[in-house]
């Protein structure tokens, strides 16, 4: 009878203590499910921002190139024009030396004291003609160093846009490693079990076959086989990438070269309509574009998408959708 009185408090007991529980469980699955949540939304913005500056530190890398090849041509032009210069001052100094050492001019004064009338005529004329080479060697002269003057400036010029696209590039590095540390600080403060709960709803669903043909067949092969890999900025392979350096790389096995830009690639193509997409179509996202994946057919594409979750698929609807272009 005791043990039957025994059993029956011990249930009851436990049943109290659930009944005291279940609120304060409930209340922190509640509490717990918003701030993983909010902390979602904080490093999703985070990496997007940092990804816009991505962005426009691969358009400045591009015009920096640009910079540095316009550099070259114009130190190319430089030698050359400096070499005309001084052939023409050569020209000028020999010219010279050559009207005083003539032996025509250095009998002139006896000439101009002769009563002969022709023989005076003949210096005049001789005088004149070295003259008159002399003033047009001059103006080639001074047009050729003016031209040696402009390319000048013009590489100095270079040489400063060189200077500010390089201090430009430093603060977007700076912008991108600022935006990236307080996310994986944001990532660090959650518990573990939190943070393999937002791995699992950011996990790549299993890419579903598409048909697709000739080098279109080749990008999207491409892009499949990089899923896992890791997102890094300003990546383009072999391992990581950032998302314009995964379609960079993914269309190169098409035999397409793009720029290493979202922005340059969304000039790189064909527009197309969102109900028109082909395996292979680049796809763009956010206002201005600062995002670029490769439409992989049955509504889903491949994107590098952040350091969180690498290069994965998603629904080609997953993100602020701005167009679409197919290169080639």
């Amino acid at each position: 009878m005791s043990n039957g009185r025994t059993r029956t408090a011990r249930l009851l007991a436990t049943l109290a203590v659930s009944a005291l529980a279940s609120p304060l469980l409930l209340q922190g699955a509640g509490h717990a499910e918003p701030e993983i949540e909010e902390v979602k939304e904080k490093v999703d913005r985070l990496y997007h921002e940092a990804e816009i500056a991505s962005e426009r530190y691969n358009d400045i890398r591009l015009e920096l190139d640009g910079s540095r090849k316009e550099l070259t041509t114009l130190r190319r032009d430089l030698r050359r024009q400096a070499e005309v210069a001084d052939g023409v001052r050569e020209e000028v100094a020999a010219s010279v030396v050559s009207r005083y050492q003539s032996q025509a001019l250095s009998s002139a004064g006896q000439v101009f004291l002769s009563e002969d009338p022709d023989a005076f005529l003949e210096t005049i004329s001789t005088v004149s003609a070295y003259d008159e080479q002399q003033a047009q060697l001059m103006q080639a002269y001074a047009l050729e160093a003016r031209r040696l003057q402009v390319r000048e400036t013009a590489m100095q010029r270079e040489l400063a846009e060189i200077r500010k696209d390089e201090e430009r590039l430093a603060e977007e590095k700076a912008r991108i490693d600022a935006k990236a540390d307080e996310a994986d600080e944001l990532l660090a403060s959650l518990e573990a079990e939190q943070r393999e709960e937002m791995a699992r709803e950011s996990a790549s669903p299993a890419p579903e076959p598409a048909p697709a043909s000739g080098g279109a067949a080749a990008v999207v092969d491409y892009a499949l086989a990089q899923v896992g890999s890791a997102y890094v900025w300003g990546a383009a392979g072999p391992s990581s990438f950032d998302c314009s350096g995964l379609t960079l790389m993914a269309w190169r096995q098409a035999g397409v070269s793009l720029p290493h830009s979202s922005g340059g690639q969304m000039s790189s193509g064909t527009p197309v309509s969102q109900s028109e997409l082909q395996p292979g179509d680049l796809v763009f996202y956010y206002s201005p574009v600062s995002h670029v994946g490769i439409y992989i057919g049955n509504g889903q594409i491949v994107d590098a998408a952040n350091p969180s979750s690498g290069v994965r698929v998603a629904p080609v609807n997953s993100m602020p959708y701005s167009g679409a272009v197919r290169p080639g």
